[in-house]
């Protein structure tokens, strides 16, 4: 899918770094330096997804987010900044941003979480946090938990669980999940969805009574809450 992407970001380095990375990808990236200007051009329309830094001159990336929203406008905008503390993801979050990714960062990271919210129809909303059973998934604070105890996951198996419980009650291939997840668009004949499926298994099934995960023979896995 070719994206027209809009950056506001006043480090001219990182503004260099994204907008060829995205060019390269086939995109189009307009990419500015100052909050207003930022605004008045997002305010224009057009853009699939808005790529916006907290420090700006002139206006602040919060200012312009809600300034976004306060105009109904519903396009999607992640976050890009050094300023990761949780209540300020959580701040960016509430003041109508869609996803948050702090710097340092790798542009295959951005790349796959804008083209997450582009494939999102516009004006949904994201959930902070997902909830199947007892299961919960905290995707602001990172965090999960099962009956109320806290379950200690790696970055790829909470990025596995959090596709899962998007589609709690859905059949989930093996290739879905190594695009959604691992980002491949081949199969690399490796046992790598098996072995995170199981760890994933022992950590959120194993020490409970009522399993969530399933094996469904041939087709995938699923996770649901028990009838």
């Amino acid at each position: 899918m070719r994206m027209r992407i809009l950056l506001i970001e006043d480090d001219a380095e990182t503004a260099t770094y994204v907008t060829r990375g995205f060019s390269e990808q086939g995109h189009v990236c307009d990419a500015l330096d100052d909050g207003r200007l930022g605004l008045t051009q997002a305010l224009a329309g057009g853009y699939d997804v808005i790529v916006v830094d907290r420090m700006l001159p002139r206006l602040d990336g919060l200012s312009l987010v809600r300034a976004l929203r306060s105009a109904q406008v519903a396009t999607p905008v992640i976050y890009l900044t050094a300023i990761g503390e949780v209540d300020e993801r959580v701040a960016g979050l509430e003041a109508g941003g869609d996803d948050y990714l702090v710097k340092p960062f790798a542009f295959s990271e951005l790349a796959a979480r804008v083209q997450a919210l582009a494939r999102r129809a516009p004006g949904i909303v994201e959930e902070a946090v997902l909830r199947v059973a007892d299961l919960e998934l905290d995707r602001l604070r990172h965090r999960v938990t099962r009956a109320g105890r806290p379950i200690d996951l790696q970055a790829r198996e909470f990025r596995l669980l959090e596709y899962l419980m998007r589609n709690a009650g859905r059949i989930v291939t093996r290739t879905m999940l190594l695009e959604q997840v691992w980002e491949l668009r081949f199969d690399p004949k490796t046992s790598v969805v098996e072995t995170h499926i199981s760890r994933l298994r022992g950590k959120i099934d194993k020490p409970f009574a009522t399993p969530l995960l399933h094996t469904e023979r041939n087709l995938g896995y699923t996770l649901r809450a028990p009838d």
